[in-house]
């Protein structure tokens, strides 16, 4: 079995290409697995330190205004859809599986092109243009039902398959959760949030957290600057409240929390709701189609969490939504049931068994 897997420009369409990766070679140990990648991205660091190959083309997204950049785009696209069959040629691949990202776009054309079984992988609730670009030529997975009704056309085939988790955050917490006041965590995601870090710091100033515990992750390139204000606004950090730049253990973290704060990017929902974690949901307002939104709208519509956006965020409101959700156990109790509903496992083995099929 000999595969080609694409994906690229955020870990959010990089670590799902990773696990169906691994998950292959768990079934499969004699598997072929090359990854195509755009050099300089962040799969040139992510899939080498995971332990596969990966060769290279050059592609760049469109940008959402008319320009010159967008003329250079469109001529990359078409050297980069060449240099991808050349590639595909070579290693001869059974299946090639795209994850998103506009890297997998000419991979996943050339391969259908060369009449090679393809999967195009969609993470969050709105599909991007490459999907819906390669949705009607390439078989398509979704991770939520509701994506289903975002496609102008009806996709050559639609599988639900869920978003890959990572197998610890699946297994039972190794120790028990303490008794006590309640954990809340908060996060802008692995680079950090401003919005998030400055409605953070106001939050510590005002006070009246006493009742429960906060970890909260600023991002390694904020860290320094939030400590600063930190210090300045003279906010003594009491034993239960932590600053990090990153949370390495996010997987254990997360088993003892009673709450998560945090962005709505697919991955990360997805997450949220196989660990039953009821959640307040921050979305991006910077991100390409206002994607995230999508996401946090669907786990509220779910009852899983409740849908901050940041135009709307500040200390006073955060504050007033941690109090009312911890005040009622029998709330946080049906938001995690309801999240746990929205999980979908075994995603990895859904895309398997598609590889498998004949």
């Amino acid at each position: 079995m000999r595969i080609v897997l694409s994906g690229g420009g955020t870990g959010g369409h990089i670590y799902p290409a990773i696990a169906i990766a691994n998950y292959v070679k768990e079934q499969n140990p004699d598997a072929e697995i090359l990854f195509i990648g755009n050099a300089g991205g962040m799969e040139s660091k992510l899939v080498p330190r995971a332990g596969y190959p990966i060769n290279y083309i050059q592609v760049q997204g469109l940008r959402r205004r008319i320009s010159i950049e967008n003329l250079k785009t469109a001529v990359r696209l078409v050297t980069s859809y060449h240099s991808a069959k050349k590639i595909l040629r070579e290693f001869a691949p059974d299946i090639v599986i795209g994850t998103g990202g506009y890297v997998c776009l000419p991979v996943v054309l050339a391969a259908t092109a060369l009449k090679i079984r393809s999967l195009v992988h969609e993470q969050n609730v709105f599909p991007g243009l490459t999907v819906r670009m390669c949705a009607g030529r390439a078989d398509t997975a979704i991770s939520f039902p509701e994506t289903e009704k975002y496609f102008k056309k009806t996709p050559k085939r639609l599988l639900l398959t869920g978003n890959p988790i990572r197998p610890e955050l699946l297994r039972p917490a190794t120790e028990k959760k303490p008794a006590g006041e309640p954990l809340v965590v908060i996060s802008g995601g692995s680079l950090g949030a401003q919005k998030i870090n400055d409605t953070l710091i106001a939050l510590l100033k005002m006070g009246g957290q006493d009742y429960y515990g906060i970890i909260a992750s600023t991002g390694e390139r904020n860290y320094e600057a939030v400590m600063q204000k930190i210090k300045e606004e003279k906010i003594r950090l009491c034993e239960n409240k932590k600053i990090l730049p990153y949370i390495h253990d996010m997987d254990t973290v997360l088993k003892r929390a009673d709450l998560a704060v945090t962005r709505a990017g697919a991955i990360t929902v997805s997450e949220l709701s196989a660990m039953g974690k009821p959640a307040i949901l921050i979305p991006s307002p910077n991100v390409t189609n206002d994607h995230q939104t999508y996401n946090a709208r669907t786990m509220e519509k779910n009852g899983a969490a409740v849908l901050l956006p940041e135009s709307e965020l500040s200390a006073e409101v955060l504050a007033g939504q941690i109090k009312t959700l911890l005040s009622s156990q029998t709330h946080l109790r049906n938001m995690a049931r309801a999240a746990k509903d929205c999980a979908i496992l075994d995603a990895c083995q859904r895309i398997y068994t598609w590889i498998c099929e004949k």
